[in-house]
């Protein structure tokens, strides 16, 4: 079972990194990518989920 619980948070933490790269190459403002990149480290499975659905998109325009 440890083996299982090792690998699937690997993956989470590949997809957290993932997403934080994303968030800070998005357009939208400062306060909005400091935000995000909290919800994702604080609650990295429930916060990556978030983004997914509500992050800030890598166009350059800013919103949340």
């Amino acid at each position: 079972m440890g083996m299982e619980v090792g690998f699937f948070g690997l993956l989470v933490l590949i997809a957290d990194i993932y997403a934080i790269i994303k968030t800070l190459d998005s357009g939208a403002s400062t306060g909005s990518k400091v935000i995000w990149i909290l919800l994702i480290l604080l609650l990295p499975v429930v916060g990556l989920i978030l983004w997914f659905i509500m992050g800030p998109s890598s166009k350059k325009h800013g919103t949340i």
